[in-house]
């Protein structure tokens, strides 16, 4: 079932099929989901994570002692934890984002979720997650999992992907388009 989703490919694809596949044999999809989102919030947060986790100047053996700590430390066990640590082992822990991204994305076919990909400006209140959920839910007639990037180079607004469609309504796009028919008037 997993492996026929064309939304994962490659490596990253691969691994997130696996993990998946694992954790919906042993019935505990959703508290992997909820450790790898803890990993990513944990990654977003810290440079020297970052660096770890990117980084090939660490050999394989330093990054799994460095990476078992952090997991101790955060709490995230099991197969989560284990299932980390192999990506470590394999040197493809610098994937573990598109691995979550992917794993996400498996998790929602699973469930009957659509997933939509939000870039904001700065990080939305819960209110307006929820409003934000509701109003692609009646688009899609679906619930929606939202991945939510920030990136200010945008300015203001969002731009959300729901599948093949991307909606933009970043005020960068908004002065561009202005920038543009102005040196076409003139």
């Amino acid at each position: 079932m997993a492996a026929e989703d064309t939304s994962v490919s490659g490596v990253s694809g691969r691994y997130a099929t696996a993990l998946f596949e694992l954790a919906r044999d042993q019935k505990v999809v959703d508290e992997v989901k909820a450790d790898l989102e803890k990993f990513e919030g944990m990654l977003n947060e810290s440079a020297d994570l970052k660096r770890l986790v990117r980084s090939p100047v660490f050999a394989a053996d330093a990054q799994s002692r460095a990476l078992s700590a952090v997991l101790d430390k955060a709490g995230i066990a099991g197969i989560s934890a284990n299932f980390l640590k192999v990506l470590t082992a394999n040197r493809r822990l610098f994937a573990v984002a598109d691995v979550i991204r992917a794993y996400r994305a498996l998790v929602a076919k699973f469930k009957g979720e659509a997933t939509a990909d939000v870039t904001v400006a700065e990080a939305l209140s819960d209110k307006n997650l929820d409003a934000l959920k509701v109003a692609l839910k009646s688009v899609t007639g679906k619930d929606v999992a939202l991945n939510v990037k920030v990136d200010p180079s945008i300015i203001g607004g969002l731009v959300v992907k729901l599948g093949s469609r991307m909606i933009d309504s970043s005020l960068r796009t908004k002065l561009n388009s202005i920038k543009h028919a102005m040196k076409e008037a003139g």
